[in-house]
């Protein structure tokens, strides 16, 4: 956001870039954590591409979003969770209730499969905030590092770090899942997660396909054994 002399004007401000319609619409599609294309909120807001790309520029320019670019395509989310408390606490003055988010990703894909050499999907969205939750990863700009209790954690399970950090790539970063629309983990770290899980049997490769089979009890076995103690 603009740095700006007075409080109020910066209210005003920001007022104004919520007020429109079409951009309030896209605000709100985003408060269940899920980034979205420019394509997929100009749908949303039922505006023409070229509008919804004015819109887009505004909120960025204003705090308000923040766009990644990953791949060929460019995801929008809100800044922070400033922003979302902020239009929470609206949408509760305003008796709205938060829009839910509907993937279209088959289920078996969404559920676990390959995103190059690490895993994505449900399952690695739900293990990449554990990581986070518990404080094994630390990071707040998408490129993580172990906490002393990762590294200790990683090590029982029989993952060596130091190798994976000497790596020519990044150690351990942020992946947006394109089911999910939330991150999972990528990276050297994230690669050799995979690893494990296929060691253990707690997930396994489908033949002719992305999708891993991963069991409720792998899930759960999964899940624990990166759990801290």
């Amino acid at each position: 956001m603009d740095v700006t002399t007075h409080a109020d004007t910066g209210l005003a401000q920001l007022a104004g870039a919520i007020a429109e319609p079409a951009r309030a619409r896209m605000l709100c599609s985003l408060l269940d954590g899920h980034a979205r294309t420019a394509t997929e909120l100009a749908v949303l807001a039922e505006v023409a591409a070229s509008t919804a790309s004015a819109h887009l520029s505004r909120l960025c320019k204003d705090g308000l979003l923040s766009v990644l670019a990953q791949g060929k395509h460019r995801y929008y989310r809100l800044a922070s969770g400033e922003v979302a408390q902020a239009l929470e606490a609206l949408l509760v003055v305003a008796g709205v209730a938060r829009p839910l988010f509907t993937p279209s990703t088959p289920e078996r894909l969404r559920h676990a499969r390959t995103c190059y050499d690490h895993m994505a999907g449900t399952v690695a969205v739900a293990l990449h905030d554990q990581l986070l939750a518990q404080q094994w990863l630390l990071g707040d700009d998408g490129n993580y590092r172990l906490s002393v209790a990762g590294t200790t954690g990683m090590a029982a399970l029989g993952l060596a770090v130091a190798p994976l950090a000497g790596q020519r790539r990044r150690f351990a970063c942020a992946c947006l899942d394109w089911s999910e629309r939330r991150f999972h983990l990528g990276g050297a770290l994230g690669a050799a997660v995979l690893q494990l899980a296929l060691r253990q049997g707690w997930a396994e490769r489908e033949l002719d396909s992305r999708a891993l089979r991963v069991t409720p009890a792998g899930q759960q076995r999964l899940l624990a054994a990166f759990a801290a103690s």
